[in-house]
């Protein structure tokens, strides 16, 4: 393997830096921040416990519902749009705010993916846990959750 001399590396490095400065000129995406209240939202069709939306708001609204609450280094790229297309995938998958929009077909199926995710631990996505300390769900939380869910998937069967 061929080294390049340490004039190259500095070079390199400045063109990245260079590079890295630029980018922040760029415009970063629209932010997901809405001001209208969610009157199709799950807790207007489910109403929960307050223990249970604070845990959901903690670690599944940034990335599921209509507002996003943003970090500092979201106004970084191109952190930012990474961000971006996370929070997107996000409420394309799930958006808790316009969950009564959703068939009642749909709406069942969320119910119980959500248990299940929560319960396996696939929910909170690992690289968000590791930057929101709320979002790192005890063994109790994850139960809670997934018993609220679940309990509201068996009635809506009905």
């Amino acid at each position: 393997m061929r080294y390049l001399p340490k004039s190259r590396w500095k070079k390199a490095g400045l063109v990245l830096l260079l590079i890295f400065g630029l980018i922040q000129f760029i415009p970063g995406p629209e932010r997901n921040i809405s001001s209208a209240t969610a009157h199709k939202g799950m807790e207007q069709l489910y109403p929960m416990p307050d223990s249970i939306m604070q845990i959901l708001k903690a670690a599944c609204y940034d990335c599921h519902s209509n507002n996003t609450n943003y970090p500092w280094y979201s106004n970084i790229q191109p952190v930012s749009w990474f961000l971006n297309r996370h929070i997107l995938e996000g409420k394309e998958e799930l958006n808790f705010d316009e969950f009564e929009t959703y068939s009642k077909r749909r709406q069942q199926s969320k119910l119980k993916s959500i248990a299940s995710q929560v319960k396996d631990g696939d929910m909170p996505l690992t690289s968000y846990k590791l930057l929101h300390k709320k979002a790192r769900l005890s063994g109790k939380e994850r139960s809670m959750i997934t018993k609220w869910f679940l309990e509201k998937y068996d009635t809506s069967k009905n």
